[in-house]
């Protein structure tokens, strides 16, 4: 979604004709509860000419789709471990799948103390975090969850102005 009524709030380039409370209204459009479930939340800035008409690609899609492919293994081997037929990839996860498979140590127990109160995140927002912090690993190749790969899964929450 566009960040206010003109689409300019926050960019680098272009003036935002929006006041903050018209900001904030557009914002409220969408629910808490409906933003709660989504798991992943960029704000996007504008390409530069130079970056779009640049020869130099970025990592090639064969590369990243091998990685993808190496995580859903990992998970898809994981769950049948487990006797969960339902279960294929970590966002299917439960509750008690969470518990199980997104261990944290205490230096991820300490920041997801600290993002519960200071992003005042529900419970749903916690087990989503959890098991997005599951996939970055799983991408990463570790089999453990760490503090960087909750802290990456954490910058993936809305940042509303309300």
């Amino acid at each position: 979604m566009n960040p206010c009524p003109c689409g300019y709030y926050g960019d680098d380039r272009q003036q935002c004709t929006c006041s903050l409370s018209a900001v904030q209204r557009y914002q409220q459009r969408i629910s808490g509860p409906l933003l709660d479930r989504i798991d992943i939340h960029l704000d996007m800035a504008r390409v530069p000419f130079q970056k779009l008409a640049s020869l130099e690609a970025g990592e090639d899609s064969a590369t990243i789709r091998a990685r993808v492919e190496a995580a859903r293994k990992v998970q898809e081997q994981r769950f049948q471990k487990w006797g969960k037929p339902n279960v294929i990839v970590n966002g299917d996860m439960g509750p008690a799948e969470v518990q199980a498979f997104c261990e944290i140590d205490e230096a991820g127990r300490n920041l997801m103390r600290a993002a519960m109160q200071q992003m005042n995140l529900s419970a749903r927002a916690y087990h989503r975090i959890l098991k997005l912090s599951r996939t970055i690993a799983d991408l990463a190749g570790e089999p453990k969850i760490q503090v960087h790969h909750l802290a990456e899964a954490l910058q993936y929450r809305p940042r509303l102005v309300i």
